[in-house]
Parts: structure tokens; C-alpha cells; sequence
């Protein structure tokens, strides 16, 4: 049963491990954000940097940052990766591309009602087929790969702008339009690849972008395209039996400098959401600037190079709440999110968000 937030077990501060129902909470349905703000940096901004926290609004950021910081945003761009078609029987079907592999294959989750056969050709919506050619990665995996084929050649990108939908999150009960497919996107998005927006940089607009730049706080980017997976549930409740999804990401040498300066400067790394600091705890614990990641962040965790989180609120029971509560503090977090609660911040991908500082050891 999820617990009060109100009431934090003291019995946590002698815990050495936390199971999966210290992450759960009672969420009213209603704060559920349906649609992004009106403006995107008019969102709210919850300072929890603070011994009390403070409400703010999400412009004001600027005025919590130092000229010498370094905000590290994720560039990658979401993809229209939701298509659907039918089976030759007739049968409706949907594909959630996860991934674009060498030539014209993908990889994608199927939703269909019962599984084709290998082999078989599903007519898509849009006039190109799509051959099922098996599981991955192997013959037990839980995706499913495909040759994608059109009259006119056309890559699966290019496919997947023309046919394909916006991916919105499973708690978003609309379907998506030209409002979606401009706002579930950032103002930065440049490498096409993700099913799910880095949701946090969401509130970043070209003015705030450029106040921040004036005020001297640098920039930079990494890449990591955010799989469906990260809406996937922890089903154990021993949280160090929960598998980790697979996400590609990559740290430019550009930022692999930027950050290098900032450390001798004496600046702190301000991550933006969740998945930048997925990107770069990964690339410290490996020391491999690219590759896939499985990174699981959970309190105890510690940090190589994050000092600041801007990061959304998150879906109880999840990974990210780990996470979040890993860098600030357990105790801290569910403060704050209490707080949040009570003052009715809207969650989730189009919500408000919360600024986070990196609690001592």
C-alpha cells in the first residue's frame, strides 16, 4: 500500500537498503499534467536547495545559477516511432520503434492481439510494409525486429516522419496532435532517436536560454535516446532485482572539455533531467564516452559528476524516484515531493518541475 508523505519512517534512517514500497505515494489522478503549460518556461519550479523549500516559477532559474556553471542538457530528438498497420488476416496491430538499426531494419515493441509468425508482412498505415524478421536481441528477447519497406525507399526515419505519431507516455490519455508534436519536443532536440522526451528540459525556451547565457552559465550537450523502457514498472520489491533497460548515449569531446574546465573552475554541473545524469554517471563508472547504458541509480549510489538536478516529478515506485532521492536524499526527496503535493504541482512529462542539490555524503 502506498504510504503518506507526510510521514517519512524514521525506522529509514537506520535502513542500509531501501525496498520498491519506499518509493510508493498516494498521487491524486488530477495532477497528472494532460498538457504542457501554456508557455514553457511559465511552468512552476519547485527550489528544494533550500532548508525550506520555495515556490518559484520555472523562469527564475537563471536568478538560482552562477555565472561558471554548467547545465548539461540531453539533444536528442524525439522520433514519430508510434505506427500502426494490420496483419494480412486483417488483424490491427501497433509498433513502438525503440531503435533504428543498420539500413532499413528496427527494433520496436508489437501490440497485437495474437503474435505473427517470422517472416510475415504487415501492411503499415502510410503504404510501406514491415517484415518481421525475429525477437532481439535474441530469440527469447521482448522486441521484435523488422525490415521496413516503401514504394519510394524511404529510411525508417523518414518513414516514421511521415506515418508515424508522437509517442506520448501511457498516463497522457489523449491522442497526439500538431500541439503535442511541437511541445513533447525541446527547443535543442537535434539528434533523432528517442521515444520519450528528456522531459525536464521541456521548460527551456530561447529567451531563458539566452538570459542564461548572459548572466555567464555555460552549456552543454549529451545524447541519450530515452527508450520506452523508462516507463517500465519495477516489479520486485527487492529493488536490486530489477533489470535495467538498454539506452544508447554518447558524450562529445566538446562536453567531455566543458565539463574538465568547469571541475577546475570550481563550477557545478547542473544536470538536466534524469537522463543527462544516466549519460554521465555511465560514462564515469565505464570511462566510455559511448555505448549503452543499464546505469541503476539508487540511494547510495555516488556521484562523479552531478552537483544540481532540474528534473520533473516522477511516477511512484520508479526508477527515477530512486534516483532523485539517491542524489538529494531520501528523506529530502519525499519531503518535497509532499510539498509538491499539497500545493498541487502538476507531475509527469507535461508537469512542473524541481530543482535539486546533491546531498553530502
Amino acid at each position: 500500500m502506498p504510504h503518506s508523505l507526510e510521514r517519512v519512517r524514521p525506522a529509514l534512517k537506520r535502513m542500509r537498503s531501501f525496498t520498491l514500497s519506499d518509493f510508493d505515494f498516494d498521487l491524486p489522478a488530477e495532477l497528472v499534467a494532460q498538457h504542457p503549460a501554456a508557455e514553457r518556461s511559465a511552468s512552476r519550479l519547485l527550489d528544494g536547495t533550500t532548508s525550506l523549500p520555495i515556490d518559484r516559477i520555472f523562469r527564475a532559474l537563471p536568478s538560482l545559477l552562477r555565472p561558471g556553471d554548467l547545465l548539461v542538457f540531453n539533444d536528442t530528438q524525439v522520433v514519430k516511432a508510434r505506427l500502426f498497420g494490420e496483419k494480412p488476416t486483417g488483424g490491427k496491430l501497433e509498433l513502438l520503434v525503440e531503435r533504428v538499426l543498420q539500413g532499413a531494419e528496427v527494433v520496436a515493441h508489437m501490440k497485437v492481439s495474437k503474435k505473427p509468425s517470422i517472416g510475415t508482412v504487415l501492411r503499415m498505415a502510410g503504404g510501406f510494409t514491415a517484415t518481421l524478421l525475429g525477437r532481439w536481441p535474441e530469440e527469447n528477447g521482448a522486441l521484435f525486429r523488422f525490415a521496413f519497406e516503401s514504394p519510394a525507399g524511404e529510411d525508417p526515419y523518414a518513414l516514421m516522419a511521415r506515418c508515424g505519431h508522437v509517442p506520448l507516455p501511457p498516463y497522457i490519455e489523449h491522442g497526439d496532435s500538431e500541439d503535442d508534436e511541437r511541445r513533447y519536443q525541446t527547443v535543442f532536440a537535434r539528434v533523432p532517436g528517442a521515444v520519450a522526451a528528456p522531459t525536464a528540459a521541456l521548460h527551456f525556451d530561447e529567451a531563458l536560454l539566452a538570459e542564461l547565457d548572459a548572466r555567464g552559465v555555460q552549456r552543454a550537450s549529451v545524447t541519450l535516446h530515452v527508450g520506452a523502457g523508462t516507463f517500465q514498472p519495477v516489479k520486485t520489491e527487492n529493488i536490486a532485482e530489477h533489470t535495467m533497460h538498454a539506452e544508447r548515449y554518447d558524450v562529445p569531446p566538446a562536453t567531455q572539455q566543458a565539463i574538465a574546465d568547469c571541475h577546475a573552475r570550481g563550477g557545478r554541473i547542473v544536470a538536466v533531467g534524469t537522463t543527462t545524469v544516466r549519460t554521465l554517471e555511465s560514462w564515469a563508472a565505464s570511462g566510455q564516452a559511448q555505448g549503452d547504458t543499464r546505469i541503476f541509480i539508487t540511494p547510495g549510489f555516488r556521484f562523479r559528476h552531478v552537483d544540481l538536478l532540474i528534473t520533473n516529478f516522477h511516477l511512484p515506485k520508479s526508477t527515477l524516484m530512486m534516483l532523485v532521492s539517491a542524489l538529494a536524499g531520501y528523506e529530502r526527496v519525499m519531503a518535497l515531493y509532499a510539498h509538491a503535493i499539497r500545493e498541487r504541482y502538476r507531475f509527469f512529462s507535461y508537469g512542473d518541475a524541481m530543482l535539486l542539490e546533491r546531498a553530502a555524503p
